[in-house]
């Protein structure tokens, strides 16, 4: 995928709708391209958390680790982007991410990803939003769990 054409996707994505054109050409240029091949795993539950994930292409699936083996709680797609909380929180990884099909990612570092909350507060609000919608995703499934 081209540069313009990742640019393109970014400015898809919800979190960069707001950015300006060189920024998000900046963020593709500084960020590493990544193709994964089915069941692939992007990171694993427990490794530390490098980068953040923006999808350009394809689904993935998040697993976490129980007794009875790996559980899928989510699919991501195209425009999402993965991997975020272990930076922020600096914790290890908390879910495994693996690849349904083939998947495209761009790869931000730490490092860009921090510069980009910083630079652009409105992502940092957006990310916001979307932790507390999965937290409340996985809260009502907790709930669901708990009384069946």
């Amino acid at each position: 995928m081209s540069l313009n054409k990742e640019v393109e996707v970014l400015r898809d994505v919800p979190l960069f709708s707001k950015i300006d054109h060189t920024k998000l050409k900046l963020l593709a240029f500084t960020s590493e391209n990544l193709i994964y091949q089915d069941g692939q795993f992007l990171f694993q539950e427990g490794e530390t958390g490098d980068a953040a994930y923006i999808i350009l292409k394809g689904k993935i699936a998040v697993l976490i680790e129980t007794e009875k083996g790996p559980v899928e709680v989510a699919q991501l797609k195209r425009g999402d982007v993965v991997g975020e909380i272990s930076i922020l929180c600096d914790v290890p990884r908390t879910a495994s991410v693996k690849a349904v099909g083939s998947v495209q990612t761009l790869k931000v570092t730490k490092d860009t990803f921090i510069q980009l909350l910083t630079e652009f507060p409105e992502i940092a609000i957006e990310i916001m939003r979307e932790l507390a919608s999965r937290l409340n995703k996985t809260n009502m499934q907790l709930r669901e769990a708990l009384t069946d």
